[in-house]
């Protein structure tokens, strides 16, 4: 279905029932289903054919939701205001009354979230909640670009395209994990380290990244 408000409609709607969807997003195309779906994260890691111990992000509606899922302290809060809606995900302890499966996050005590530059997929976690996404390929295989290119590898697995055209690419998100008494790069992407510390040094939160590099 085409990205428009009927499609984004349809697709919360196969999201409540259960089934996965694929979205596009900033980056590339990206295969969904909502976090209380019983079974849901389980099958987006079979759909992908995916290893079971690598976690996998969720994606926000807005910054608010982050506070329902994760345990945001003043570095992720300082970095969220900054970079959200775009590419920064940022990794925080995990809520222990939030209701996650434990394939999501790989078994980890931990929970990385973003909050995407693209209305589709803010739209579907606004009305579903947060939504675990992960690439919309077969793992091993070539991110899919565009809905039949997602058809193609996954076919039948999906219950729902949301056709937003060719995916924009570009970099993926630059991860900062916000879980120890100082943030640290896991991953340089969209956002470069230097406009990371910009933010922390402007905030007064202590860091170690002044040397850090790729």
């Amino acid at each position: 279905m085409a990205d428009d408000a009927v499609g984004r409609a349809a697709a919360v709607e196969v999201l409540r029932t259960g089934g996965i969807v694929a979205i596009p997003t900033d980056t590339v195309y990206g295969v969904a289903v909502a976090l209380e779906t019983p079974g849901g994260v389980e099958r987006l890691f079979h759909v992908k054919r995916r290893p079971p111990d690598k976690g996998i992000v969720l994606l926000l509606g807005d910054a608010a939701q982050a506070g329902s899922i994760g345990i945001i302290g003043p570095a992720a809060a300082a970095l969220g205001d900054a970079f959200w809606p775009g590419g920064l995900t940022v990794v925080v302890p995990r809520r222990p009354d939030a209701s996650i499966s434990a394939a999501l996050t790989g078994g980890a005590p931990t929970i990385g979230l973003r909050v995407p530059d693209h209305p589709a997929p803010r739209a579907l976690a606004e009305g579903v909640g947060p939504l675990p996404t992960t690439s919309a390929n077969v793992s091993g295989l070539p991110e899919a670009r565009n809905a039949a290119e997602i058809m193609a590898q996954l076919g039948e697995a999906i219950d729902l395209v949301l056709d937003g055209g060719p995916a924009h690419g570009g970099p993926a998100s630059t991860v900062v994990d916000c879980t120890g008494d100082r943030p640290e790069v896991r991953r340089v992407g969209a956002i470069g380290v230097d406009r990371v510390v910009a933010v922390l040094d402007a905030a007064g939160i202590a860091h170690e990244l002044g040397s850090w590099h790729a």
